[in-house]
């Protein structure tokens, strides 16, 4: 490295913990060059070969499926690129990744940079505790809570304690919609530094922040950038699924910072690594609003879809949904496929004209989803896509053919859980239809009733 060289102060607070194609960086190419030239700005080979194998810099991959020759105009020659991360740019054999390798870029460290005035539960209040202390020690974490137990609230002291040591913190989540409802609920808590949102077509790329929202899917551009990392949903599609995804969480972090895991339904994986003393944990067993989470029942109702293919519901099915129309409660109904929920559409719809479908490609999603939480659609059939993060309130849930395979213990629980959140509703019914019960739903059950006792033996509910 050239000491003598005046680098850029705002290339270096650009790049620094960002691994960046060339067309990727909002700088001239010449000042790049006189970098690279100074030993400022290092790069490194997108597609690396080993032992005869591919693998990608960027996102890990090296499955031999998910590289494709091309011939490449740059290079001249048939040239190899990676399709599992396509999606961000393309990272070929003869791109070249670049990365800050210059001095550190410290952040401004702010007073009362935490505006949140808010209260937390005694439950909140204990996990908020061991957030800070993981936090400060640089440890893994794993906060287990409820679905409504306020999980985003338990970060904010963790995430005043980093800004307050001059640390820089990451909230990654599989979800766009989680970044864009979580960006503008930092902001307000946060309103003295600059807060990042991240996500496909998002115009914060360029943002040089402390506090960054993303989806986990951007960490593909990350490198030793955070000294904290927070993952929501840790076991949501596609972060649980892909393994790229966690290969960019470790890449993005540095190698001494913390990792907080947020999740109401932890994998085995991870529950076995908590139980053998590998991973800490904390649980807030219950929702702010100190009730118990609604225990969902159990109904046989026959072949459904064999009954759906003769053009009729079964009729405990019909019941459930007349008497939820008559008393006016809106209702989710969730389907194990968009095949079959387009096959039942038209035979509820004979039972109340309002009902109407919502899937993954449904572009009038939010919309159908904001006229039920208003109260102008009675109900939505719906696939797996509404398990989490809708809240409505005085909502029941059915699950139609619960013993599916796509119902995990985790879908389940996490459609359990869009019942009751509210302080002014806490209860409400949650019913899986099903032709024989599957073990997901069992374990599902008895997952919900494990949390209510704890919380009971915790002094955490009110009733």
């Amino acid at each position: 490295m050239n000491p003598s060289y005046s680098f850029s102060t705002e290339l270096q607070q650009f790049q620094y913990g960002r691994l960046l194609l060339p067309e990727e960086i909002p700088f001239e190419e010449e000042l790049l060059d006189e970098h690279l030239q100074s030993g400022y700005i290092s790069t490194t080979t997108g597609i690396r070969k080993i032992d005869g194998q591919y693998e990608c810099t960027r996102c890990g991959n090296s499955e031999p499926s998910l590289f494709y020759r091309f011939p490449c105009s740059r290079c001249g020659q048939k040239c190899a690129y990676c399709r599992a991360c396509i999606m961000m740019g393309r990272v070929s054999e003869c791109s070249l990744l670049y990365s800050w390798n210059g001095p550190g870029f410290d952040f401004n460290v702010l007073e009362d940079v935490m505006a949140w005035g808010g209260t937390l539960s005694e439950g909140q209040r204990t996990a908020s505790e061991r957030v800070v202390s993981a936090i400060h020690d640089n440890e893994e974490l794993l906060v287990w809570a409820v679905c409504g137990a306020g999980k985003t609230e338990v970060l904010f002291k963790g995430i005043e304690a980093a800004l307050l040591s001059g640390k820089r913190v990451c909230i990654a989540t599989p979800r766009t919609d989680v970044v864009l409802e979580l960006a503008p609920r930092l902001k307000k808590a946060f309103p003295k530094i600059e807060v990042g949102a991240l996500y496909g077509g998002s115009e914060d790329r360029h943002v040089v922040a402390s506090l960054i929202v993303t989806t986990t899917h951007q960490l593909f551009r990350f490198q030793n950038a955070f000294d904290t990392i927070i993952i929501d949903e840790v076991d949501a599609f596609p972060y649980s699924m892909d393994r790229s995804l966690q290969f960019a969480v470790t890449k993005a972090k540095k190698a001494i910072s913390a990792t907080i895991y947020l999740t109401a339904t932890p994998s085995k994986r991870m529950q076995h690594a908590h139980e053998s003393g590998k991973l800490q944990a904390v649980t807030i067993p219950a929702r702010f609003h100190r009730q118990p989470i609604p225990v969902p029942l159990m109904k046989w109702c026959g072949n459904w879809k064999k009954q759906f293919e003769k053009k009729t519901i079964p009729p405990v099915i019909t019941d459930w949904i007349q008497e939820r129309t008559q008393l006016q409660i809106p209702i989710l109904l969730f389907f194990p496929s968009i095949k079959v929920m387009d096959l039942a559409l038209p035979l509820f719809q004979n039972l109340n004209s309002g009902l109407q479908s919502v899937h993954s490609q449904d572009a009038e999603r939010k919309e159908k989803v904001i006229s039920l939480r208003e109260g102008l659609l009675p109900g939505l059939l719906t696939t797996t896509i509404l398990e989490r993060g809708v809240t409505i309130s005085k909502l029941d849930v059915a699950v139609i053919g619960a013993e599916h395979t796509v119902f995990s213990e985790s879908a389940l629980v996490q459609i359990a859980g869009r019942v009751g959140r509210s302080a002014n509703d806490p209860t409400g019914n949650v019913t899986f239809f099903h032709y024989g019960k599957s073990s997901d739903m069992v374990e599902a059950i008895r997952h919900i009733q494990n949390m209510n006792e704890e919380a009971g033996k915790r002094g955490l509910l009110d009733v």
